[in-house]
């Protein structure tokens, strides 16, 4: 996965991958406390998590990575933080909208895939 392979100066592998774990487990928290939302792209079905701050304790770790990673693990609260989302929305994710790289950078106002 991309995100396990940006790896800051001499920072190994292992290194990257405890803060990704970091990052992920303080946005479930956020996600848990309702300081984070899901947003949907309603065209494209691709998600942000608006709230998550563009900070040092995000460790450097996208949306979409984010996104792949929780949902690869099978997180309960990933998995509740989605349904909800896509209830009150009224779109379903789309998992390829994601991973062709359509994001947002403020909220789920815009979105695009630069």
């Amino acid at each position: 996965m991309p995100c396990d392979t940006i790896v800051g100066r001499n920072q190994t592998l292992e290194q990257r991958a405890r803060e990704i774990d970091r990052a992920l487990s303080r946005l479930e928290e956020q996600i848990k406390a309702g300081s984070v939302k899901i947003i949907l792209d309603k065209k494209t079905g691709a998600l942000t998590f608006a709230g998550w701050k563009r900070d040092a304790d995000r460790g450097d770790v996208t949306d979409a990575c984010a996104y792949r990673v929780l949902s690869n693990r099978n997180s309960p609260i990933l998995r509740m933080a989605v349904a909800r989302a896509e209830t009150q929305q009224g779109v379903k994710v789309n998992a390829k909208a994601v991973a062709m790289g359509v994001h947002s950078h403020d909220g789920g106002k815009t979105w695009g895939r630069d």
